[in-house]
Parts: C-alpha cells; structure tokens; sequence
C-alpha cells in the first residue's frame, strides 16, 4: 500500500522548484530564438529588406501572444473537444487558470507561456520564404489567422490531451518536428507559390548582405535551441540532459555535412554553409531529441547538414522562389528528423517504443510518415486557401515599384544603413509621400 500510494502522489501535479526554474530559463531562452531568427534572415537579404525582414519576425511576438491568450492555448491544450482534432474553449482568455494552476510539476501559466513562444517562432519562420515581396499590412492579418487555423490544431493533434497523432496514431514528436517545422515548410511552400517569385529571380544575384549578422542569428538561435529542445522534458531531469546533449551533437554534424558537400561540389565551405548545416541538423533533431541515442542524433543531424545542402537548390529547378529557404531547410529538415525516429527510436529514451534499427519492426516507422503526410498536407492546403483569400481581399504581393525600391523604404520609411537618413542627406520625415521618399533615394 505504502508503494502505491507513493507512485500516485509522484504521479499526482505538484509543484516541483527545480523543473519550474529550469522552464522558466528554456522559456526565455525559446524567446530569444525569434530575434535570433530575425537577424539570421536579415543577415540573408538585400540591404533595401532588411527593417521588414526584422520587423516580420518582431510583430510575431506581438500577433501570436494576443491570439495565444485569447484562445489558442485553450484550444491547443484544452481537453479535447472533437475526437482528437481540436481542443475545447474552457480557457480562453487563459480562464480558470491562476499562480496555484499546476501542469504536471510546473505553473500552467508557466507551461502555457513555454508553448507559446513555440508557436511565435514557428509562425516567423515562415516568412523567410516571402521574404523583399509580400504586403506588411498582409502579413499582419496573416499571422492571427494561420495560427488559429494551422498551428493550433496541429499542436493540438500532436501534444494536446486526446489529439490523434500521439494518442490514436501514436507517432512521436518530443519538440515540434511536425507541428513547428512541417508546418512552417509546408506553409512556407504555399506562400511563395501564391506569391510568385521575387522580381529577377534566377537572373539577378540576391546574396546575403550581411554574412556576419547570419552568423549571429545562428548562435542566437543554436543557443535558444537548448531551451527548445531541453525545455520539452518540463523539468530538470535525465530527459532534459540527453536531449540537451543531442542538440548539440545533432547541430554539430549537421553543419559538417553542409560543409562537406559545398566543399566536394563547390570547391569551398562558406560561413552561410556553416550557419544553414547547424540549423538544418539542429531543425532536423527537434522532433527525435527524446526519442533517439547520441549515435541516432549524430546521424540524423549528419543526414539533415547534407541532404538539405542539395534541397535549397530545388527551388531553382522546380521554379518556386523560396527566398531564405524554409523548405528546404524546415520542410525537409523537419522531414528527415521525424521520419527517422521510426528507424532510430531507443527504448531507454522513448520508455518502449523501438525504431525499425533497434528491433522494433516497421510500426513506428510507418506511424511517423502517416504523421508527416498528413500533417504536411493540411498545413499546404489551408495556408494555400488563406493565402488565396487574403489576396483576393486585399493583396499579398507588394506593389512592383516598392519591390524594386525596397519595403524598408517605401513601407516603413526607414533604411538599416543610413540611421534613418536619405542618401543626399535630408532627413526622413513622415509628411513627405512614400512615392518621393523611393524617388529621392532612387
């Protein structure tokens, strides 16, 4: 009786110190991801892009938190309300939940901020793809509507109380493989086919302008990862340390496969390799950090650094521009690292389920494409029928002289070099049009 009663109080939520200090750390640290995110793109685009490259993934924060709030979390992790699908409205407005709310052994406000930072950086991630020619005013409207539609079911379906993926289908994803990078590939992939491609391209060179400011995100972004990945244990255990060591190791062979391949088909490893083969492995180890070996973490981040190095260019043959390349190193990153838990899956880590390499048959890996597929493809279509309503509505596409002129310019009447300042010197003022602000700089 003695054992029973002490295996239901471990069982029962409690407030633990230790995982809630740790949480609240991976919360912070998951944050930081998205400025991160912010200079990692801003580093990559053309001087006249950059202020509305940064500014795409700022207002993120801003947009998913109201929408977060008022009824994602409530709808992501409420009990579930249809069969696995979406969760119910019980606390929207985040109702019913106060500082004594206890999710497993942290707060549940706690827990709900963890989760919503996942959401806000998976909602920037996607604009990486559109990036030097979609509408700001669009985005704006864009970023509410895809979360409530795209990310919040999905993350519902995948760590939600009853949602299908986990509990029905039983396919395993420990940070967001499919929820955060399948997602945002795959939506990514639909912006940019409604959009079109940028003006030159295939014919213009639009290389990074700033290759140290990628750099930078990179780090900003490897180092928040820890709390991304690690975090996802919920408290500071075992868990958390292999999945902090997997990051690592998996960021670590992703950027030498990247390497290794510009070396063996360029003739030189680049600083931008480098920085897309640490975040291809680390995107890649997301979904299986929980779930695998060291060894199973060095091969997949291995795998990610050198097969996303060659899916960056499908672009260019498949004529779809996708400007930072969020398919290539999300989508097929994201791919990869979930798609080999069912080859790569450690008992010790996952407590039973087996990869096919470690004795356990085809189950989980069939259960792992069965998610993808069908994760993948409800994230293309309805971020298609968004996208096709919003331009019809009201745009998506700027106007061609802004493009050519710059959106940091003619959208926020600023530029990222010059302090604020026009290059003959006349201070920027907000009376003057934008159409003579492009003029005068022209």
């Amino acid at each position: 009786m003695e054992t029973v009663d002490t295996v239901n109080l471990a069982a029962a939520p409690h407030l633990d110190t230790g995982d809630t200090a740790w949480l609240l750390a991976a919360t912070a640290l998951v944050l930081l991801m998205t400025p991160g995110l912010a200079l990692f793109y801003g580093g990559m685009v053309r001087t006249k892009s950059v202020l509305n490259m940064l500014m795409m993934s700022f207002v993120s924060i801003a947009l998913v938190t109201v929408v977060w709030l008022a009824g994602g979390y409530s709808l992501a992790f409420g009990d579930d309300a249809f069969g696995g699908l979406i969760g119910g409205l019980r606390h929207a407005g985040m109702s019913g939940i106060g500082p004594d709310s206890v999710h497993g052994t942290v707060p549940t406000l706690l827990f709900a901020t963890f989760q919503l930072t996942f959401a806000i950086i998976t909602a920037a991630l996607i604009s990486g793809a559109i990036a030097d020619r979609a509408k700001f005013a669009a985005w704006l409207v864009f970023v509410p509507v895809w979360a409530l539609l795209v990310y919040v079911p999905v993350a519902h379906w995948v760590w939600g109380p009853g949602g299908w993926v986990l509990a029905k289908l039983g396919a395993l994803d420990f940070a967001g493989g499919l929820p955060v990078e399948i997602t945002s590939g795959a939506s990514g992939l639909a912006l940019c086919l409604v959009l079109g491609p940028r003006l030159g391209f295939k014919k213009d060179a639009m290389r990074p302008h700033n290759l140290p400011m990628v750099m930078l995100g990179a780090g900003l972004l490897w180092f928040g990862w820890f709390g991304f990945n690690a975090g996802s244990a919920l408290g500071a255990n075992g868990l958390a340390a292999a999945a902090f060591l997997n990051t690592l190791a998996a960021g670590c062979t992703g950027l030498l496969g990247w390497l290794f391949v510009e070396q063996k088909r360029d003739g030189h490893p680049t600083t931008l390799g480098a920085a897309s083969g640490a975040v291809a492995g680390l995107v890649a180890i997301t979904p299986s950090c929980g779930s695998v070996s060291l060894l199973g973490a060095l091969v997949v981040g291995l795998a990610a650094g050198v097969v996303c190095s060659y899916a960056v260019s499908w672009k260019f043959k498949l004529n779809y521009d996708d400007s930072l390349d969020v398919v290539g190193v999300h989508l097929v990153g994201g791919i990869i690292g979930t798609v080999l838990i069912g080859l790569f899956a450690d008992a010790t880590m996952t407590g039973g389920a087996e990869g096919l390499l470690y004795g356990g048959g085809f189950g989980q890996l069939g259960k792992q494409l069965v998610a993808v597929v069908a994760v993948g493809a409800y994230a293309f279509t309805v971020t298609y029928g968004i996208a096709k309503v919003l331009d019809k509505v009201m745009g998506l596409r700027a106007d061609e002289d802004h493009e050519h002129t710059g959106l940091d310019l003619t959208v926020h009447a600023e530029t990222a070099y010059d302090h604020g300042v026009l290059g003959h010197g006349a201070p920027v003022s907000s009376s003057v049009p934008t159409a003579q602000k492009a003029k005068a700089q022209a």
